[in-house]
């Protein structure tokens, strides 16, 4: 690739982040939500019976301190409730409420309405191709991550 183009990529995917960010956190500031919230509150939701610290962590790939700290942020909300785990009392189960379950369909409305507005309206071959390529990246981009925390330990 040339200086040209690298500067053009780099260019274009530094703005789509940020811009699709600050999108995204206009859509869910009017549910009450933050990016990142939406993914934890959506996530639980799929699972009734609830999910310790750590398998929410780990379903989306962050900390469990991180995670931790995101539901401090959700729990005001009423969005979710705590169960102590009746094997294991150092753990708690996070369950949804009825009032996250509300939330849900919002959730998913806001997401439906970005994408849309994001991929505009194109042909389905080309939404196809545009898909196909923002995975192919992620997974090129997951991949450098996960080799960069690899050789950090």
């Amino acid at each position: 690739m040339e200086a040209a183009e690298v500067m053009r990529v780099n260019r274009a995917l530094n703005k789509m982040s940020k811009l699709y960010r600050a999108a995204k956190a206009r859509k869910l500031a009017a549910l009450g939500l933050h990016p990142g919230q939406d993914v934890l509150l959506w996530l639980l939701a799929q699972r009734p019976d609830g999910m310790t610290v750590s398998e929410l962590a780990a379903s989306i790939g962050i900390e469990p301190p991180t995670a931790t700290r995101s539901l401090a942020r959700l729990e005001a909300g009423g969005w979710f409730r705590r169960e102590p785990v009746a094997s294991d009392r150092r753990q708690v189960r996070i369950v949804v409420t009825d009032a996250g379950q509300r939330l849900v369909p919002g959730i998913e409305r806001a997401w439906a309405e970005l994408a849309e507005e994001v991929i505009g309206e194109v042909s389905e071959d080309q939404r196809e191709t545009v898909v196909t390529v923002l995975e192919q990246a992620n997974d090129r981009l997951r991949a450098l991550v996960d080799e960069a925390v690899l050789t950090e330990e």
